[in-house]
């Protein structure tokens, strides 16, 4: 009986090999499929017509117009000969329709800007159903190679525990450090000059400085809110590198790379350098520095008060296109913080990878190699300046050597915006494809302001910022669950510990806590990621 039984195993077992080896040749076989009906370089992409279905996220800034007959997308059709399908979701219905796609629906060629997470392109790499891009992009994409070559964390993001790479990604130019920033500091300089008082180098400096503007109350009657912002959050991120934390950007939460040996995954959260930042910013929440409605505040009320005038600081975007002139060149840029301890560094960046997931292809997909080369043009100069730019002498004029916006989407007719101008021929408003760069790309990121505080943080940049990790079905199942338990407190406690709904005085006992819930398992998880991440370089 159990020789009978040892033998079904054995044929289920050897069964299922055979189901995975002939559903990776179906995947290699797919990956060659076209291949030799691709030219290799040049335009167009085929000599005879391809139809491509892709299943694609239009973001609500792209609410009125139609990808399947709009400019760019047409211009791209006739230059490459490769004709798309849009199949357009709604971003309120797009991680249900993209589930029932990968779930056994009615599966595009494509997925693009689909948001996929990293857990289902393993899941289904692995399945077969999406496919292994590694030798198409080395063949077919000498520019995501190039970019790949100059940025190693670009290949590492996207390169899973098995191996493969299932997806081609979003991508911020390395250099284009004023959209990485996001949301960054700025002091009303107004104030400061009427306090007789310079631009804060030190977090004592700033905490100077929140005081005088309680005391001063410029706004009147008490409305003044020394620092304001629309989260904690940024305001954490910020100074985390003044306190020794956070060392290779947010994208990994809580974790860095431990400083004594430069190898060690170091879960922050419990360091007594993390203590020190939420004590630093729970005074000045406690002595009313810190707008009291921050954990709860909605933009649209924080724009209220910021058309007040009513903020000493804040970290948020560029205060001039957001504020107006009047209000907005008030303000000047902060870069780091010198801390207590002398640390002084800017952690709160972005990678340069904005989402692993910009186009994966499918088993469905006809000719995978014409399609890799489909968005391998968005990560040169001349594919990143027609996707947001457009087309020369009908969206944009180049002058003094610079694409610019003609005067029709600069200065609409009528009530209509610049964003609605622009998304009548252009798709980019509210999306990152292939690779953004400063040159091509005229948002507030882009503003004067904007870049010269930008130019002001880099000397406080660190050297490397972390991609999110990519993990195996085992440690994902390991994050799903005590790792999300263990988060939760963290969070949990952070703002308590921050509001003093709970005192230092507990300190201890919310670390105990936190290593309870399962942290060593959580920091082993990380650990042999980041492991594979540098092997990857």
């Amino acid at each position: 009986m159990k020789f009978k039984k040892l033998l079904l195993f054995m044929m289920i077992f050897i069964v299922g090999i055979v189901l995975v080896a002939c559903k990776s040749d179906e995947a290699a076989n797919n990956t060659d499929n076209g291949s030799s009906k691709v030219n290799e370089t040049g335009m167009p992409i085929v000599d005879e017509d391809l139809e491509l279905k892709i299943f694609a996220n239009k973001p609500a800034q792209n609410e009125d117009n139609d990808w399947n007959d709009i400019l760019i997308w047409n211009h791209y059709r006739d230059q490459t000969n490769i004709n798309v399908k849009w199949n357009l979701i709604n971003p309120d219905a797009l991680q249900e329709k993209r589930n029932l796609a990968l779930g056994g629906g009615d599966l595009p060629d494509a997925f693009f800007l689909a948001q996929i997470p990293n857990t289902d392109l393993l899941r289904y790499g692995a399945q077969g159903t999406l496919l292994p891009l590694n030798d198409l992009i080395d063949k077919y994409a000498p520019n995501l190679t190039k970019l790949m070559g100059n940025d190693p964390s670009i290949r590492s993001a996207i390169t899973f525990p098995d191996g493969n790479i299932y997806s081609m990604p979003s991508l911020i130019e390395e250099d284009f450090l004023s959209l990485r920033l996001s949301a960054r500091p700025w002091i009303n300089e107004d104030w400061l000059k009427e306090l007789n008082m310079d631009i804060p180098e030190t977090t004592g400096d700033f905490y100077e400085y929140l005081k005088a503007v309680k005391e001063l109350d410029p706004a009147g009657g008490g409305k003044t809110i020394p620092y304001g912002g629309t989260t904690i959050v940024e305001l954490i991120q910020w100074l985390a590198g003044s306190f020794g934390v956070m060392n290779h950007g947010p994208s990994n939460a809580n974790i860095d790379l431990d400083p004594s040996d430069n190898s060690s995954i170091r879960y922050y959260a419990t360091t007594d350098e993390y203590k020190q930042l939420l004590e630093y910013i729970h005074q000045l929440y406690k002595e009313g520095l810190i707008d009291q409605s921050i954990f709860t505040i909605e933009w649209g009320q924080f724009l209220a008060n910021a058309s007040e005038n009513l903020y000493g600081s804040m970290i948020f975007y560029d205060p001039i296109e957001l504020f107006g002139e009047e209000i907005g060149s008030q303000y000047n840029s902060l870069a780091a913080l010198e801390g207590p301890e002398g640390h002084k560094s800017y952690n709160k960046l972005s990678s340069s990878v904005w989402d692993p997931a910009n186009l994966v292809l499918t088993n469905k997909n006809p000719n995978p190699a014409a399609t890799v080369r489909w968005m391998d043009y968005f990560y040169s100069d001349e594919g990143a300046q027609l996707y947001y730019m457009g087309v020369e002498n009908e969206t944009f004029e180049v002058k003094d050597g610079k694409a610019v916006y003609m005067d029709h989407i600069l200065n609409p007719e009528g009530d209509m915006t610049f964003e609605q101008a622009i998304a009548k021929q252009l798709t980019w408003l509210g999306s990152i494809n292939g690779i953004i760069k400063a040159d091509f790309f005229q948002g507030g990121e882009s503003a004067p302001q904007s870049m010269a505080a930008a130019e002001k943080i880099e000397p406080f940049v660190p050297e490397e910022i972390w991609p999110r990790f990519t993990f195996t079905e085992e440690e994902n199942k390991v994050l799903q669950s005590v790792g999300q338990d263990v988060t939760k407190y963290v969070e949990e406690m952070r703002d308590k510990f921050i509001t003093g709904d709970a005192d230092f005085s507990e300190w201890d006992n919310y670390v105990e806590t936190v290593k309870k819930n399962g942290l060593e398992d959580v920091v082993k998880v990380y650990q042999d990621a980041y492991d594979r991440y540098k092997d990857n370089q």
